[in-house]
């Protein structure tokens, strides 16, 4: 793979300079989708300031601002992906990652995206093999699309911050639940709102027991962010909590929630965690 080509585009989180922003999956099966299980302590200093897309060799924004990019299958259903599926919440909408067998509702001010719509953060970390490091997810929806917009240089670019994103992903690796729990959400924070700065960063050192609504045990962790040394107009602190359990095959999945923290418009912890309550199991996973 060649290097980061800086390109224009859209986003979606907090964002001041410095800051990378991630990454347009054409497909989602054009990715292999892996637990973010090195513990967050080993995180490097190193901020970046391009990012590339993974898959389709389409290449994100280098903009400042971090914030998601987006794209998706061209015959993708633009709904949750099955219409049988009826929320648990009434009023709610169901997000669905057919790819994984999972689903969850989410309140109806969130957008859900196609189930083959990635969305992520990217950031440079030279001790991996190509220079970058991330964390993505699918089976996605998205607060607020255009919650904050900013031109950080000037330069007539305008890039638009989301004020959430939640969606699954697998967890190949990882041993147990509570090592999801707890090394993941650190990751959402650094990558959407802090990078390259991890000292503000706050986790959970141990996993929460949980069980779903439907009976889906696991355990979940948050991590928060606080005096987020970056600057800008969409600049905020944030916070992400994320749920690790199995699927129907037994495979690690985890499901994360990546939000601003301290705004006007935050989404509270009980909102939160009642979508952390409806995730449930979607029929068996569908590879491709």
């Amino acid at each position: 793979m060649g290097g980061p080509q800086a390109q224009p585009g859209g986003g979606g989180g907090g964002g001041g300079r410095n800051r990378t922003k991630l990454v347009a999956i054409v497909s989602a099966s054009a990715v292999v989708l892996t637990a973010a299980v090195t513990g967050f302590v080993v995180l490097g200093d190193d901020g970046g300031t391009k990012t590339e897309a993974k898959g389709g060799g389409a290449s994100a924004s280098a903009s400042p601002t971090p914030t998601p990019s987006v794209s998706t299958d061209a015959g993708s259903n633009p709904r949750s992906g099955d219409s049988e599926e009826k929320p648990t919440v009434a009023g709610w909408k169901v997000v669905i990652n057919p790819k994984w067998g999972t689903a969850f509702d989410v309140p109806p001010e969130w957008e859900v995206q196609p189930p083959g719509t990635a969305l992520g953060y990217e950031w440079e970390d030279k001790a991996k093999p190509t220079g970058y490091d991330s964390v993505i997810m699918t089976g996605t929806a998205a607060l607020k699309p255009k919650w904050c917009t900013s031109d950080p240089d000037k330069d007539g670019k305008t890039s638009d911050s989301r004020l959430g994103v939640t969606g699954t992903k697998g967890a190949s690796g990882a041993k147990n639940t509570d090592e999801i729990a707890v090394n993941t959400p650190a990751w959402w924070v650094f990558g959407g709102y802090t990078n390259p700065d991890k000292k503000s960063i706050t986790f959970d050192k141990k996993g929460t027991p949980y069980t779903t609504a439907a009976g889906i045990a696991g355990s979940y962790g948050w991590a928060r962010s606080a005096n987020n040394p970056t600057k800008g107009k969409c600049a905020a602190d944030g916070k992400a909590i994320t749920f690790g359990f199995k699927n129907s095959k037994g495979d690690f999945v985890s499901w994360t929630l990546s939000t601003a923290k301290g705004v006007k418009d935050e989404v509270p912890d009980a909102t939160i965690m009642k979508i952390l309550s409806t995730v449930r199991l979607h029929g068996d996973p569908v590879e491709g």
